[in-house]
């Protein structure tokens, strides 16, 4: 018995240091910026969260890690907005690098938790159901659920939801103006280990995919922002931005590369995985 525990300690040491040294890289500091008109950086290195604000009230979007909110509540803050002001905190999907701080950010702020009604079990859950390999989160209370084009409205700020699963049973893309352009603000689309073939727990995953790239494919958008900033270069764009190109985030071809890109990746591990099967 304490030879098969050795064995499985020795086996997970190396997963744990690996999982260790990520979330060290994703939570390094970014000062918090303005991206376009009133749409706002206030995430770290790592992980991406962004302020949309208005006269009324402003909206969070994301929570990072569990350690990510303290971050983010004090870039909120850097940036000259309280805390107070955030009415409504906005999920992109349920996975811990992303849903771990909603729950002291939901707390810290008095906002509103929106989701869809794919992510409520694992939000409230505090865990992503089906997938046990996955960290855990500090488990959070949805209140109000939101479907494919509902909007969420907060005087001249809108936001239209566009169902994006896949990464996730519930995943979420968000569609806004700022600036005079329009933002799309686009969930994981990258499989990351999900089952697409024979899942019990998520079987219409691959599916799931198909329409999501097909969804997003039709959105026309001049900003392209996700929650994992090397997949947008965020820091090269930024460089460009603090260099005083106010249009640094503006592609309009974008959103269109992105998407072929991971439908490509996602077709090719459909074919590995059915290949292994």
């Amino acid at each position: 018995m304490l030879r098969i525990l050795t064995l499985a300690l020795t086996l997970a040491a190396p997963a744990l240091a690996q999982s260790s040294a990520q979330r060290v890289q994703w939570v390094q500091p970014l000062a918090p910026f303005r991206i376009l008109g009133n749409v706002h950086h206030v995430g770290s290195q790592g992980l991406s969260a962004y302020l949309v604000t208005g006269p009324q009230g402003h909206v969070l979007i994301d929570g990072g890690l569990p350690e990510s909110a303290p971050q983010i509540a004090a870039s909120i803050r850097a940036l000259g907005f309280r805390l107070a002001d955030v009415k409504y905190i906005l999920i992109n999907h349920s996975h811990y690098d992303h849903a771990g701080g909603l729950a002291e950010l939901k707390r810290l702020t008095g906002a509103r938790l929106i989701a869809t009604a794919g992510e409520k079990p694992d939000l409230e859950a505090g865990r992503t159901l089906g997938r046990p390999e996955l960290e855990g989160f500090p488990a959070v209370t949805v209140d109000r659920i939101v479907e494919d084009g509902e909007q969420v409205r907060l005087g001249p700020v809108t936001l239209t939801a566009i169902a994006s699963p896949g990464h996730t049973r519930g995943g979420v893309s968000w569609l806004t103006s700022a600036g005079g352009k329009t933002v799309l603000f686009a969930t994981s689309l990258t499989v990351a280990g999900q089952p697409l073939v024979g899942d019990r727990d998520y079987p219409q995953a691959a599916a799931d995919f198909t329409r999501t790239f097909a969804r997003l494919r039709r959105v026309r958008a001049d900003v392209f922002l996700n929650f994992h900033p090397e997949f947008f270069d965020l820091a090269g764009k930024r460089r460009a931005l603090l260099a005083g190109n106010a249009m640094a985030f503006v592609d309009p071809g974008e959103t269109r590369r992105q998407i072929d890109r991971a439908e490509a990746d996602f077709k090719a591990e459909l074919a590995r995985q059915q290949a292994a099967r």
